[in-house]
């Protein structure tokens, strides 16, 4: 079996899918994408398929390699998701050539179900409280929000007020049989990290994702230690080599997004590497349904995985959703929260094939806002 083609998708509302096909009629599909930056991986997955085009497609990790180490420039976002999406669609390949799901391949499950966690409240959390409860009342146990919208320099104690507030708030309508997660994006320095993270922690957050900028790990010990709340990274990083110095510096929980960091094959050494500091799995995932799927059948295999974000009905699906470019929607049906382990050839998805070539006619050229603080410098979306 050859490789005979390689076709990207540019797919509302802001993602990039590709699709390789094989002499024999297996393809596979995959989400290379950086959001925001669709256009420059989208050439990146095509200078990679010109090796690609004429290989044995099931050679998964020689390809991974050659694709990763074989140019003398190497990683780096655009390049490192082009090459997450051709690995996810090759995993698809052998998955379907084999007539099993990649779980399989990945040495089988590890268990049955996968607990998912919910967005709520949007760039600029509000109406936390009906949030909250529409996701308890669809069965969900677990939700994430951002910690709040465009901050100062330094958060002022009215900042700080909120922030602790609508923690109490997410605690108040869960209870204490449910999580909620609270996502920082970057926003606050390691100096007002180390301060707001105590007084997050008598609402027991489930995790503290990105409290600092990720080209600082140098910093990121200090706020590691600073409180109890468990501290979780690396929606921004790219591979294994990455994730060594936050590992070091005591996180809790690692995030690698397998459409960024390498796809199926680094994420699951990614993973691997984090057993050695007892820190947990938590595959970032607020894109489209091929990332999705791969992301569960990492999920369903890796022993220390938590818990996976999905993007059902996040604030940013607001011309298309997920659900658009799938031919069954049932495979990603929730029951109390949770996806149940399928024994679907492949990623266990079948992409509506007909609905993204349409898609791809209109495009899209999604960029992420642009935050000016009142003074006019940059602030960090």
């Amino acid at each position: 079996m050859k490789i005979v083609n390689v076709e990207t998708f540019l797919v509302p509302p802001r993602w990039l899918f590709c699709r390789v096909e094989t002499d024999e009629g297996v393809v596979g599909w995959g989400e290379p994408v950086v959001e925001g930056r669709a256009e420059a991986v989208r050439a990146a997955v095509h200078v990679l398929a010109e090796y690609l085009v004429g290989q044995d497609p099931l050679r998964i990790e020689d390809h991974w390699q050659v694709m990763a180490n074989g140019g003398f420039y190497r990683g780096g976002p655009v390049l490192s998701s082009a090459l997450a999406g051709l690995d996810q669609a090759l995993w698809d390949i052998a998955g379907k050539t084999y007539g099993v799901p990649v779980h399989a391949l990945l040495g089988g499950p590890v268990r049955d179900r996968v607990r998912m966690y919910a967005w709520v409240g949007g760039d600029d959390p509000s109406e936390l409280a009906d949030s909250i409860t529409e996701r308890i009342e669809a069965g969900f146990s677990a939700v994430k929000m951002n910690v709040g919208g465009l901050l100062p320099p330094l958060a002022t104690m009215a900042d700080v007020t909120a922030m602790v507030d609508r923690a109490a708030q997410a605690r108040e309508v869960l209870g204490p049989d449910r999580d909620f997660a609270v996502d920082f994006h970057g926003r606050i320095s390691a100096a007002d990290a180390r301060r707001i993270l105590p007084l997050l922690a008598p609402y027991q957050p489930m995790f503290a994702e990105e409290p600092i900028l990720p080209d600082r790990p140098h910093l990121l010990r200090d706020v590691v230690t600073a409180s109890s709340v468990p501290v979780a990274t690396g929606e921004r990083l790219y591979s294994r080599w990455d994730f060594r110095p936050v590992l070091d510096a005591g996180v809790a929980v690692v995030q690698p997004d397998l459409s960024h960091a390498g796809g199926i094959s680094e994420t699951r050494r990614i993973a691997a590497l984090a057993e050695v500091w007892d820190a947990k799995l938590a595959p970032h995932c607020p894109l489209g349904p091929i990332a999705l799927a791969a992301s569960l059948q990492v999920a369903f295999s890796t022993p220390n995985f938590l818990i996976q974000e999905h993007s059902i009905g996040i604030h940013y699906n607001e011309e298309a959703d997920l659900l658009d470019y799938v031919v069954d929607p049932e495979v990603f049906r929730f029951v109390d929260g949770h996806a149940t382990r399928s024994d679907a050839p492949g990623l266990g998805v079948q992409v509506d094939e007909a609905a993204v070539r349409r898609a791809d006619e209109t495009g899209h050229a999604w960029r992420n806002p642009v935050w000016r603080r009142a003074d006019g410098g940059l602030a960090e979306w």
